[in-house]
């Protein structure tokens, strides 16, 4: 591999977070953006819009406070990998450098769930990690997948993280 490998960012996440969505490793547009789900046709912000107020008409840093204050944090599995392009299924297995996700859970401990977003985050956060909280896949918000639709997607994340965050922390 003669590109070096992408880097993934530092973990967001307020004092108590209660759900940690973990997805892969941010693409190619997040990456010059320097934003999680910089992709502007990534359904995540839609979604988390929806569930909590994170609209992706607000200014990033609003979107990542509006996260903190519902509860939220976000991750990715991969602190760094070989991958051309965004597809997940581009990432070089063998050049994984995992992120200390069991280390954010021992700081965190008002953690009381794991969202994988997508098929990949969740089979390597099996590969990688080991923690005693519940682990859910949820389908990818990923312009790639784009068997479900969108108004699907939502619901299945809703029903996954409301009783969680409805919840006090």
């Amino acid at each position: 591999m003669s590109a070096p490998p992408s880097q993934g960012f530092p973990p967001v996440s307020g004092p108590g977070p209660r759900v940690l969505v973990l997805g892969t490793l941010p693409g190619a547009e997040s990456l010059r953006r320097q934003e999680y789900y910089g992709l502007p046709r990534n359904r995540f912000w839609w979604i988390m819009g929806q569930l909590v107020g994170a609209t992706p008409e607000l200014p990033y840093p609003a979107r990542i406070a509006r996260l903190a204050e519902a509860g939220v944090a976000l991750w990715d599995v991969c602190h760094s990998a070989h991958r051309p392009g965004s597809l997940d299924a581009a990432i070089d297995r063998a050049s994984i450098r995992p992120n200390d996700i069991q280390g954010f859970a021992a700081t965190h401990p008002t953690l009381r769930m794991v969202a994988c977003n997508g098929a990949t985050a969740a089979t390597l956060y099996r590969r990688f990690v080991t923690l005693d909280l519940p682990m859910l896949r949820l389908p990818s918000t990923s312009p790639a997948h784009a068997g479900m639709a969108a108004e699907a997607k939502l619901a299945l994340w809703r029903a996954a993280l409301h009783p969680v965050l409805a919840s006090p922390p």
